[in-house]
């Protein structure tokens, strides 16, 4: 136990000075929670126009084309729900993560990084998910496997440009920003 205590004395003496330095705070002000989670509901809704669209387009493309119907998923209300769903709470944690990502910075490579990260980690999810079920076809399966990729990065590419959007019309604040009007 003492040794246990004395770990934990030396752990807080050698933290305080760096803890001093530093104006970081660990308790995020309730005013920042509301602030991310009014950029979640935006992204959600966003995702969910966004999907919305997709599905659209993605029928419009299998009545077009034979070779789509046939990668086109069954247009039931079940699926398209559970989609949607998904594709809403993604853009719900897009939207929080965006804000934490881009505080107060400019830099477009972390707004890019961001919505490829997003995208990536979706879209390949779906894609492994379809080649599981069609392992035996893959040749032919590449377009709609590029297609479902194509469509991750377009759902967050968009949530990202509407809440861009937001932050610079000033209906969002980048996290931070609250922080700093106190001071």
């Amino acid at each position: 136990m003492t040794a246990r205590m004395e770990r934990d004395e030396l752990t807080e003496t050698a933290i305080a000075p760096l803890s001093a330095t530093t104006s970081v705070s660990t308790e995020t002000p309730l005013a920042e929670r509301l602030e991310s989670v009014k950029a979640g509901l935006i992204g959600a809704l966003t995702a969910s126009v966004i999907f919305g669209a997709l599905v659209l387009a993605q029928g419009w493309l299998s009545l077009r084309f034979a070779q789509f119907a046939a990668w086109s998923p069954s247009a039931d209300s079940l699926r398209l729900l559970i989609g949607g769903a998904i594709a809403a709470l993604s853009g719900f944690l897009f939207g929080i993560t965006y804000r934490y990502i881009i505080r107060q910075d400019q830099n477009p490579h972390l707004k890019s990084g961001a919505v490829l990260a997003f995208g990536l980690v979706r879209g390949l999810a779906l894609m492994e998910g379809t080649l599981h079920e069609s392992i035996a076809l893959l040749p032919s399966a590449l377009l709609p496997l590029v297609l479902l990729g194509a469509e991750s990065l377009l759902l967050f590419a968009g949530t990202r440009l509407v809440l861009d959007s937001a932050l610079a019309d000033g209906w969002l604040k980048p996290f931070g920003a609250l922080n700093s009007n106190k001071r």
